[in-house]
């Protein structure tokens, strides 16, 4: 599992045949019916690039796509949610990031050990918290977590607007899909995390230093923190589709 979820980050449009035949290229005595379940289990769609946990849960209302078009300008217009994978020594875990989409800050974070909602309900009213406002837009994928209606009531009741990916848009969440890819590279995968307690001590680190340290080619060489903790300095102006929200 733990060489799947690289395999996936090097080769997002693979599905589990070819996944099959890098791994059996690799030495690995593996069938695609193994490596199906797996991926399931993972929460990895097998067949295109979406997470499995893209898939809308039964019943779940489905809303539409709201950022087509739309300059994204300044902090606090459109935050992002997502989920990942967590392989650790003792199992594994699953991790949910609220990022300003402008800035690229991480405003919260949360472990799980299963896929229901609750944890990313959690991760998004501390966002909310530490936000300096509720933002216009929140645009996740289509998952059961954030389909569900516990999800959806906190965003809305917060006064925002509930953008979803449609499917084939995978990488309108592309901001969060790099983040998930510098967090394993250059935390997870060095450091063999033992248990859920270990991996969220070393995450939370890696999450301050990403935010408050780390400089971004594509922020001026800045960190989040300064674009997000001083917008005017970046050159940050209001959204000029908010009439469309009013």
């Amino acid at each position: 599992m733990r060489r799947l979820d690289e395999l996936h980050l090097d080769h997002l449009v693979y599905g589990s045949r070819r996944l099959m035949i890098l791994l059996q290229r690799e030495g690995q005595l593996v069938n695609r019916k193994r490596v199906v379940r797996l991926l399931r289990v993972m929460g990895i769609e097998a067949i295109y690039p979406r997470r499995r946990t893209s898939q809308p849960g039964e019943g779940h209302q489905i809303y539409p796509y709201l950022l087509k078009g739309l300059e994204i300008s300044g902090p606090d217009q459109v935050w992002c949610s997502d989920i990942t994978y967590v392989p650790m020594q003792q199992g594994f875990m699953y991790l949910v990031a609220v990022m300003d989409w402008w800035s690229r800050y991480v405003l919260a974070w949360e472990l799980s050990n299963t896929l229901e909602p609750d944890f990313c309900i959690a991760a998004w009213e501390r966002a909310l918290q530490a936000g300096h406002k509720a933002p216009l837009i929140s645009n996740t994928d289509q998952g059961s977590q954030f389909t569900s209606l516990g999800f959806v009531d906190a965003v809305e009741s917060a006064g925002v607007d509930v953008s979803m990916d449609s499917r084939g848009r995978w990488m309108d969440n592309r901001f969060i899909e790099r983040l998930w890819r510098s967090l394993k590279y250059e935390d997870i995968y060095l450091n063999d995390y033992l248990d859920g307690l270990d991996a969220g001590r070393g995450i939370g680190r890696w999450f301050r230093d990403y935010n408050q340290l780390r400089p971004h080619q594509s922020l001026g060489y800045a960190t989040p923190a300064d674009w997000y903790q001083n917008p005017d300095s970046y050159g940050a102006r209001p959204a000029h589709w908010i009439e469309r929200k009013l």
